[in-house]
């Protein structure tokens, strides 16, 4: 049973910074898309940034655009989420899976496309 893992949250203040990594025991991360999602409290769950299998070409939502860079390291077969400017709304559990059905990312994340969430990784921003 594949299962990604999820780790790098914690507690920051507003404008601070995190990075948070996404790695696959036993599962090659290469060749497939990765996404970046969360869940805020009372909220569903929304899709945040996505990479490419290649690695070429990324999308964000429009609420992190220019604050949360995504990357991949092949070497590590790890991906990243360098989270930067926090905000009290970018409070949430965040999760990171595989998309099983396109290599490429779609503007607005497709989440039944994605398979083997990990338990997430809790960010607070708070004063």
């Amino acid at each position: 049973q594949v299962q990604f893992v999820e780790s790098g949250g914690g507690l920051v203040q507003p404008g601070g910074s995190l990075r948070l990594s996404c790695a696959a025991p036993g599962f090659t991360l290469d060749g497939y898309a990765i996404g970046w999602f969360r869940r805020a409290p009372g909220k569903e769950r929304e899709g945040v940034s996505c990479i490419s299998n290649s690695g070429g070409s990324e999308t964000y939502a429009d609420s992190v655009k220019g604050r949360f860079p995504i990357s991949r390291d092949k070497a590590k077969n790890t991906v990243y989420l360098q989270m930067m400017d926090l905000k009290p709304e970018d409070t949430a559990v965040y999760y990171c899976a595989a998309n099983l059905v396109r290599g490429a990312c779609t503007a607005v994340a497709r989440t039944y496309e994605y398979a083997y969430w990990g338990q997430g990784t809790q960010v607070t921003v708070s004063s």
